[in-house]
């Protein structure tokens, strides 16, 4: 066991012609070599009286360590610690208030909340909105359930009530990529319908959706789904089956519990540049609508949205284009009907918090494809930041029924806790 001397203590051994191996040989109980004669020189007497000093407390050590070295093999605790403090201070635990919350937290989901506050202005008798509305406040419980699984809720809190707008479990671990879930979702027909109320880049609906799947809620249903990625080069390609309850708002009505709805969805995204990307959907849906026995309604929908995002400017500059086509085929005793709906619009970045935006659409009734109703709008919209936004929209409606509506839309929206990304 080798022990360290003080470099005061090796000076003065060299000052007196006693090299420092001599004592560190002593230390080990060696005999030290002698030392060259040429170099002896004679110590002085307060030399000598260090040199005897130090010798001292080197054997006390070596006292010390030995009976440490037999209290040791006894299996005794030392009476008294000989080794001095630890350098540094050992890292303080963390309190256990802190732990304990950590640990309450653990398995406990996600929590936010998302308020939908809408003003509105001028008049419009066909639809009718109120002057001032909380028209949707969204409460969100998402967690991870297993290592194959996660679990989705969103509960929407209106001023008439609250319902359930999405509850599924997502199963993630399936073989070849395949992505299932399970409950109640907004199905993926076209590229607005799967998204929520928030997400939209406008305070309202365009006329196909409400139009044409069922109102301003649009096609929601319960039931099973799988995305699988089908190989396409450097393309991203999914497909999407959904197998739902045939009964869906004013969209579909099941008569009996076999009566199914059924929705299929394919997608590629690429990248055109480095800063612009082109998404096109597909769609195809089906479900019984009630209106006679195997009487069915039939939907087809074509999407494509292009996004413009320099990378240099990507905080202050941006760009996208949207719009999407729909044609419903509604089996009638009366006669069939077959209506077409569309959009398109535009929203453009003009610096790190506003956006301007425009849009036109048209839509016919499902239930009467004679009639059909138009629209144009353009909005602005400006971000305090990632948890709040206003905007406002000044739209003009031509309906069927003749009467043309203008109106003005103020639209606040803010967020609390943690919401999780929605689709891109």
């Amino acid at each position: 066991m080798r022990l360290r001397v003080s470099c005061r203590a090796v000076a003065v051994l060299m000052a007196v012609g006693l090299p420092a191996a001599t004592v560190m040989a002593e230390e080990q109980g060696a005999q030290p070599a002698a030392a060259p004669a040429a170099q002896a020189v004679a110590p002085t007497s307060s030399t000598q009286e260090e040199i005897e000093a130090l010798r001292r407390e080197i054997e006390d050590l070596k006292n010390q360590i030995r009976a440490l070295r037999d209290q040791v093999g006894a299996g005794l605790a030392p009476a008294q610690p000989i080794a001095p403090p630890p350098p540094y201070a050992p890292i303080p635990s963390p309190a256990p208030a802190a732990v304990s919350s950590q640990t309450s937290n653990y398995f406990n989901p996600s929590v936010s909340v998302i308020g939908n506050y809408l003003g509105v202005g001028g008049s419009n008798g066909t639809e009718n909105l109120p002057s001032s509305s909380l028209r949707e406040s969204e409460v969100s419980f998402q967690a991870v359930v297993d290592p194959y699984a996660r679990a989705d809720f969103f509960l929407s809190f209106g001023e008439e009530g609250v319902g359930v707008e999405e509850g599924f479990v997502t199963f993630t671990s399936l073989p070849g990529g395949a992505l299932a879930k399970v409950g109640r979702m907004r199905t993926a027909f076209g590229k607005i319908n799967p998204l929520h109320l928030h997400v939209l880049p406008w305070p309202d609906e365009p006329l196909p959706i409400v139009n044409l799947l069922g109102g301003e809620e649009g096609w929601i249903g319960t039931g099973v789904s799988g995305a699988f990625l089908l190989p396409l080069g450097d393309v991203f390609s999914e497909a999407t089956v959904q197998v739902l309850r045939g009964d869906s708002g004013e969209l579909f009505a099941a008569p009996q519990r076999g009566d199914l709805a059924y929705n299929g969805h394919y997608r590629v995204f690429g990248d055109l540049s480095e800063a612009t990307n082109l998404e096109v959907g597909l769609s195809y849906g089906q479900g019984p609508n009630g209106l006679v026995q195997g009487s069915k309604t039939r939907l087809e929908g074509v999407d494509a949205t292009l996004r413009w995002k320099p990378l240099r400017t990507a905080t202050y500059r941006s760009a996208s284009f949207r719009g999407e086509f729909i044609r419903s085929r509604r089996e009638d005793p009366l006669g069939d009907q077959t209506a077409d709906g569309w959009f398109l619009s535009g929203e453009y970045q003009l610096a790190k918090r506003w956006f301007t935006g425009a849009r036109i659409e048209a839509a016919g009734h499902a239930d009467d494809a004679a009639q059909t109703d138009r629209g144009k709008a353009v909005l602005l919209t400006f971000w305090p930041s990632e948890f709040s936004q206003l905007r406002g929209e000044l739209r003009r409606r031509e309906y069927a029924d003749g009467e043309t509506a203008n109106e003005v839309l103020l639209q606040l929206q803010f967020a609390i806790g943690a919401h999780g990304a929605h689709p891109f």
